[in-house]
């Protein structure tokens, strides 16, 4: 195989592995996140305003991150920087 094969294949892999690790980890989280947060609703109702208000920043700020690794993983496969430098390298030889 040559050297651009080789870079399609590994981006190709690391942009799977990037999204799905990148989406298991932050759909546990928030899994938890929500349990606890109806957890906490349930033994303080009182509270709701308050415990409702951090369970939306903490579940955005969580969310982020499966958003960054979708990002990641698009650049990948559509905009790799690897590219140019083995397109140029090719050129040169």
């Amino acid at each position: 195989m040559d050297s651009m094969t080789m870079i399609a294949i590994a981006s190709i892999v690391m942009a799977g592995f990037t999204t799905g690790i990148g989406c298991l980890g932050p759909a546990i989280a928030e899994g938890k996140a929500v349990a606890t947060a109806l957890n906490s609703l349930a033994q303080q109702p009182d509270a709701s305003p308050t415990i409702t208000r951090t369970l939306f920043v903490g579940l955005a700020m969580i969310e982020s991150t499966a958003i960054y690794c979708f990002v990641l993983s698009m650049i990948l496969i559509f905009a790799n920087p690897f590219w140019n430098h083995i397109i140029a390298k090719a050129a040169e030889k």
